[in-house]
């Protein structure tokens, strides 16, 4: 597959072949060594794999590779800014939803947590998509706490840190460099050959959005909210910035300062995670979107200059806002693209997706490239993602979100 496209496997199982948006790189000290495009279809049938998520085996897979995913949870008072996310339309309730997304990765179900979490709308917590993947493929997980606001009964590692105030303070994450040296140190600590790190954290996006703006990276991500408030995250990222006094790429080669102002304690602690793991030797690959993107940023401008992977979901990549495929390019990622084929069914779990909302998170597309990567059928999948919802919302756990 030449590089600047990328192929796709339609319904009839049929290549096509789609421009990339690769032609102009910008040069710099990032490892650059041809990050490539896979968009992979939800069939049985696949496209040529290139980056680390998308081929090779895994400890599940009878390659003898040791593999966990991580799930870093956290929480920031810019999530309660009106409009800004999906993740809740009662704050109280959303403060739960990262607590109740890990102990459905890691049960099944919330345990300790009072609320399934689902968004205004009715669309289910892309959790429900890594649990299904997980009880098909049988990975290990661990959750990091980085800074949730409401207790989990799922296992965590902790890494000292508080929830995240809001970014128009200009200071948002006070401990970003303890958070940031806990994290590297664990991640330097771990024995696996690969690592998937996901994320769990509403406002997300648009902390990361104003690190980006920090760094003078590309100010593209995306949102849980089917159409994309731009111009709201626009005026945060700008007083954001104005009350920190740093101007866009004032904080270019100092992640530290970026987050400390403008970021969340989940993009401190993944960054710290990718800098240790990669330190130590293990392959990472991030399960997300442009949260992760900004997570990259930050590794990126702390020194990191190993391979790294993007896994993500078709939803978000067909996000014209989110541009993932320029943050990927930017930052010399090799960028795997999973399409679930939600569209080819139709039920409440799977609908809201097709319609733009949710898109990806808690390593969502990090879980769907593990699946095709397993020869996990993606109509397994969506059967599983239908059973999981429906139990779900059978048993009455809690309040929706």
């Amino acid at each position: 597959m030449a590089l600047g496209s990328r192929s796709s496997i339609d319904g009839r199982g049929a290549r096509t072949n789609i421009e990339g948006a690769f032609a102009n790189r910008r040069k710099s000290n990032y490892y650059c060594a041809t990050p490539t495009t896979v968009w992979r279809v939800g069939t049985t049938r696949r496209a040529e794999t290139r980056g680390r998520c998308g081929g090779g085996n895994d400890g599940g897979s009878g390659g003898g590779r040791s593999m966990r995913v991580a799930v870093v949870a956290g929480s920031t008072a810019t999530a309660r800014i009106e409009g800004i996310s999906a993740a809740g339309a009662d704050p109280a309730v959303m403060a739960h939803t990262p607590s109740a997304d890990c102990e459905i990765v890691a049960y099944g179900r919330p345990v300790r947590s009072p609320v399934v979490p689902v968004s205004p709308s009715g669309c289910p917590t892309p959790a429900v998509v890594t649990r299904a993947v997980r009880e098909l493929a049988g990975f290990e997980t661990v959750v990091i706490d980085a800074g949730l606001a409401e207790p989990t009964a799922a296992p965590t590692v902790a890494v000292d840190a508080e929830p995240g105030r809001d970014v128009r303070t200009g200071r948002a994450v006070p401990g970003a460099r303890e958070i940031f040296t806990a994290a590297e140190e664990y991640g330097r600590s771990l024995p696996d050959d690969e690592l998937v790190i996901g994320e769990t954290i509403p406002g997300g996006t648009t902390t990361a959005r104003c690190v980006l703006a920090a760094l003078g990276e590309r100010r593209a991500t995306s949102s849980s909210l089917p159409e994309n408030p731009i111009a709201l995250k626009r005026r945060v990222v700008g007083e954001a910035l104005d009350t920190a006094e740093i101007a866009a790429g004032g904080a270019a080669g100092t992640p530290i300062a970026a987050v400390r102002a403008v970021g969340d304690p989940v993009l401190a602690a993944v960054a710290g995670l990718v800098t240790g793991a990669t330190a130590g030797g293990t392959e990472v690959t991030l399960a997300g979107g442009t949260q992760l993107c900004a997570a990259a940023a930050l590794a990126r401008h702390a020194g990191v200059d190993a391979p790294l992977s993007l896994a993500t979901t078709s939803f978000l990549a067909a996000d014209k806002s989110a541009d993932v495929e320029g943050l990927a390019d930017d930052l010399g990622l090799d960028l795997t693209v999973t399409d679930p084929g939600f569209d080819r069914e139709s039920h409440p779990a799977l609908d809201a997706y097709v319609a733009g909302e949710a898109k990806e998170g808690v390593g969502m597309g990090g879980a769907l490239a593990l699946a095709e990567r397993r020869g996990i059928p993606m109509a397994d999948v969506r059967d599983h993602v239908v059973t999981i919802h429906d139990r779900l919302l059978a048993t009455g756990s809690g309040v929706e979100s």
